[in-house]
């Protein structure tokens, strides 16, 4: 048989080369592993690879996931949006670079709503950009603070990139879900403080609304009763995972239910709205899934070759502190991102990185934070940045690609920021779900 060296190199260099063409990448992943399956095991690979996928379809985690993207799809209708970003307005637009981080608050409530970065990611794209520009904010706060604010959806709670993480990892969803919290407020508090400190230093960067638009006190208060819907449905789905009452795929459902009792109540559900979400559940959902299940049938080859086991063994018996492997893991993960989908990441990385983590002695729900975490910047990082893509299609036509582009890169850095953070203080990850632990005992 081929050297295992080879075979990766051979693997993994043909899956960037179509990628680098626009190739999709589940067609890619399946491409790759259909034909170098056969040329390396022949015929007895199809065996192989449909086990594989069939095995990872029937996994009931991932029955979470289409609910998680009806709910984030609902509420992206729902008309949430603007009721918060009309009390975000009126609480902080009195100061300096206030409209976005009232943004950023926004997104870290969404976050805890929707589980994807997209629903934030457009909802503020659509609503918050060009009132921010229209009030002479500079492109890079109030762009940045959207794209870095959106991709909390991936580690805040309930985070659909984190189901696929338990599954291959048999880390507990309801552990990963509290795991995210704390790191996840801790980076938008980041980008909040970043925000406050380079407008105050900086005033023309986000200017303060007139006083004339302000309005008073009591005013202020009755718009309180937006975020009222918004932290009743996160308590719903959260609350439930964490005494209990529901599984993670429960709660999904309840969320769902939830977000369309919120759209009906904002008055935004009707025939054609229902037809745009069950259209973007299905699509977003199908996508997914098919890169799951490519995923699946990639690294089951993979296994299959000896590969895995023996790059195991070689990581695990180099003569290097083994969190220089840590770091060269994350630094992997961190070029992935520029290339690949993160569910795509996930699917391929996991199932490597995932034992070698467990070898050198590290917990592997708190590796999977850092996971998460590394996966947000892939979010943001060019050429194959999502959330990117999302704000080119819905920003003004002032707003070029370079715009973008300049505005994420201290969002960027604030988010390595974090990932150390997180890093060197494991408990920020990891105090959550022992306290999940002790409550259920």
């Amino acid at each position: 048989m081929m050297d295992v060296g080879l075979m990766t190199l051979l693997l993994f260099g043909t899956l960037f080369l179509l990628l680098a063409v626009g190739m999709p990448v589940a067609f890619a992943l399946a491409g790759v592993t259909v034909v170098y399956g056969y040329i390396l095991l022949g015929p007895k690979a199809f065996y192989i690879l449909t086990t594989q996928v069939y095995g990872s379809m029937l996994n009931a985690i991932l029955l979470a996931i289409p609910l998680f993207f009806l709910m984030a799809h609902v509420l992206q209708h729902s008309g949430m949006a603007d009721e918060l970003y009309g009390a975000v307005h009126q609480w902080l637009g009195g100061l300096k670079g206030g409209l976005a981080m009232g943004t950023v608050i926004i997104c870290t409530l969404f976050a805890a709503m929707s589980g994807i970065s997209g629903a934030a990611t457009v909802a503020m794209g659509l609503i918050a950009l060009p009132a921010m520009l229209k009030r002479n904010y500079d492109k890079r706060i109030a762009v940045g603070c959207i794209a870095a604010g959106g991709v909390l959806g991936i580690l805040i709670p309930p985070s659909v990139i984190m189901i696929l993480y338990a599954m291959i990892s048999r880390e507990s969803v309801g552990g990963m879900f509290f795991g995210g919290v704390i790191p996840g407020l801790v980076l938008s508090g980041l980008f909040i403080i970043y925000i406050g400190i380079r407008s105050t230093l900086q005033p023309l960067l986000g200017p303060p609304v007139p006083p004339e638009e302000r309005v008073s006190l009591k005013q202020r208060i009755i718009s309180l009763k937006s975020v009222v819907l918004p932290i009743a449905l996160v308590v719903l789905v959260l609350g439930s995972i964490y005494s209990g009452a529901a599984t993670p795929t429960e709660a999904a459902g309840v969320g769902a239910v939830g977000a369309f009792v919120c759209a009906i109540i904002y008055r935004r559900l009707n025939w054609r709205v229902l037809i745009d979400i069950i259209r973007g559940t299905f699509k977003v959902t199908g996508m997914v899934m098919w890169i799951v299940a490519a995923a699946a049938a990639f690294t089951g080859l993979y296994i299959a070759l000896g590969a895995q086991a023996l790059i195991i063994e070689v990581v695990t018996g180099l003569p290097v502190n083994p969190w220089a492997i840590l770091i060269g893991i994350q630094a992997v993960l961190f070029l992935f991102g520029m290339f690949m989908d993160d569910f795509a990441i996930v699917m391929l990385c996991a199932p490597i990185f995932v034992p070698i983590v467990r070898a050198l002695g590290f917990d592997t729900l708190w590796f999977g934070i850092l996971f998460i975490v590394n996966m947000q910047m892939a979010f943001l990082t060019p050429p194959f940045g999502y959330n990117l893509f999302y704000l080119r299609g819905v920003a003004p036509k002032e707003v070029t690609m370079g715009d973008i582009y300049r505005s994420i890169i201290p969002f960027v850095g604030l988010q390595a920021l974090g990932l150390a953070l997180v890093m060197i203080f494991p408990k920020l990850a990891l105090w959550l779900p022992s306290m999940m632990i002790k409550q259920a005992g």
